[in-house]
């Protein structure tokens, strides 16, 4: 029987290659998901912030609402 054996690091390192390249992929995808996910949370705190502060004080008048209110004076 003249059977060689086929060294280990042979058959083992492209697949070693190949899942620490799968690991860092998915690691980079999972920062952009996060990074994505606070500017969404950021977009919402600031529309929420505008929103919520107009119900609190109620309406501010504009200077157009003025106009129509008062009369010109003399």
């Amino acid at each position: 029987m003249d059977h060689q054996l086929k060294p280990l690091w042979g058959v083992r390192e492209p697949k070693m290659f190949e899942y620490r390249m799968y690991k860092v992929n998915e690691a980079e995808l999972l920062r952009e998901a996060a990074a994505q996910r606070l500017v969404g949370e950021a977009r919402a705190a600031r529309r929420n912030r505008r929103h919520t502060g107009h119900e609190a004080e109620g309406r501010v008048s504009h200077l157009r609402d003025l106009r129509e209110r008062f009369a010109h004076a003399a």
